[in-house]
């Protein structure tokens, strides 16, 4: 028989002032559906992130004055050479975070899509002519609104995306500024080939630095005042915490949300069902828009909860790479384990699951579940809990009326917390 051997694991540098440096200390990239060894990556430590600060600032001061015929060549270049490695990309995606690659591949194809608009954007930064003579002493007189690019900015990304910093990174091009992208260190295969691809695209060195860091060194790149933006994506209690760190910084936060959805007896319910299927576990739930909560018009309820879970048992669990798979594993094991307490301390408070397996390596199944206490913030990660409880509908009613960054998704007709509609909760 012949000996078999194993295909070499690469070995990844990161990305500083147009070059690729192997230096830092060693990590280990797995996939979180089996476990396998994906790739080895260098993280940077503190002199590298002060060294990104340092290209990226230098950068500056060339990108600031790129014409926006060139800034919008590169972005279009971009754009081309994600397409032409569309199966690589995704293929990355799904291996490293778990998303299956049906998913992973229309993530592809809109971050082709996005590149190409910010392309277009680039020509269209306008700014106005201001007529001054309002009064006799100002007579004659006029101004000119101007756009500049801010300066370098940090991104930084906790969970997977081809587009890290959402628009942060197209929107920092085509405005002409340089940026540092500290990528999330479970998943940082895709920045790092992004990376590859600005590179090619001509953009100046140090204008684009993507480089893997300890929570402790990126600290850097929010307190350095030679940074003046900070686009964060990830978790309210670390996006709120650099907000504070970030002083006198211009910060912008995607963090998680509670996004809910009502139901009226009006909507169409089986759109309704598919696509509150859809929020829910898309991505594993992994999402900041991922549905949290559904309320249902209670003369709907049963017919809506029928057609919801027979959506919830078409979804197939499996291998990312398999092209039936609906759901992938979660990220982690902690959020896997977290997610199945969820589960149980429903349960325990009185629940009764209708649709409910074990979690199996990084999987938590579909299920539903009749509570008595509700989760006002974070993202349930992978599952989806549904209640019918009087006390928690008024607790919905109460914040629905005073809290505006409550957030409310609605299907059928608009919903107004003082009409006295008889909900039931899913």
């Amino acid at each position: 028989m012949a000996e078999m051997t194993a295909a070499p694991v690469a070995t990844h540098g990161f990305f500083l002032d147009g070059k690729w440096l192997d230096e830092g200390d060693i990590l280990d990239i797995c996939a979180p559906y089996d476990g396998a060894l994906l790739a080895h990556v260098h993280q940077g430590r503190r002199e590298h992130a002060e060294a990104a600060i340092t290209a990226a600032v230098k950068a500056f001061g060339t990108t600031r004055r790129l014409p926006a015929f060139e800034r919008q060549r590169v972005l279009r270049q971009i754009s081309v050479g994600i397409h032409d490695r569309k199966e690589e990309f995704a293929r990355t995606i799904a291996l490293e975070a778990g998303k299956p690659i049906k998913s992973a591949r229309t993530e592809v194809d809109r971050a082709v899509f996005t590149f190409n608009i910010a392309a277009e954007e680039t020509v269209r930064g306008y700014g106005e002519y201001l007529p001054l003579d309002w009064q006799q002493s100002t007579a004659g007189r006029w101004g000119i609104v101007k756009r500049f690019p801010s300066a370098p900015s940090p991104v930084s990304r906790l969970s997977i995306s081809l587009e890290p910093g959402r628009p942060q990174s197209r929107a920092a091009i085509a405005a002409g500024c340089s940026m540092v992208l500290k990528p999330a260190p479970q998943t940082p295969l895709t920045s790092l080939l992004l990376a590859e691809v600005i590179q090619q695209a001509g953009w100046p060195d140090g204008g684009f630095n993507a480089v893997l860091l300890s929570n402790e060194d990126s600290g850097l790149l929010v307190t350095d005042e030679r940074i003046k933006l900070i686009s964060f994506t990830g978790s309210a209690a670390v996006g709120w915490a650099i907000k504070n760190d970030a002083g006198k910084k211009k910060v912008v936060l995607e963090l998680g949300g509670n996004s809910g959805v009502i139901v009226h007896s009006d909507a169409d319910l089986a759109y309704a069902a598919d696509r509150c299927v859809t929020g829910s576990f898309a991505y594993a739930g992994q999402s900041c828009i991922s549905v949290q909560r559904i309320l249902v018009e209670h003369s709907v309820y049963g017919k809506f909860t029928e057609l919801f879970l027979a959506e919830v048992r078409k979804l197939k669990a499996g291998d990312p790479l398999d092209e039936a798979s609906d759901l992938g594993p979660l990220i982690r094991e902690s959020d896997a384990i977290r997610a199945a307490d969820w589960v149980q301390e429903a349960v325990r408070g009185g629940a009764a699951p209708a649709l409910w397996r074990q979690p199996q390596r990084l999987f938590v199944r579909a299920h539903r579940t009749y509570g008595h206490q509700a989760h006002d913030e974070g993202e349930l990660r992978g599952n989806f809990c549904a209640g019918c409880d009087r006390r928690a509908l008024q607790r919905f009613r109460l914040r629905a009326e005073t809290d505006q960054q409550f957030r409310i998704r609605i299907t059928g007709r608009t919903f107004h917390p003082r009409r006295q509609t008889h909900l039931s909760g899913l």
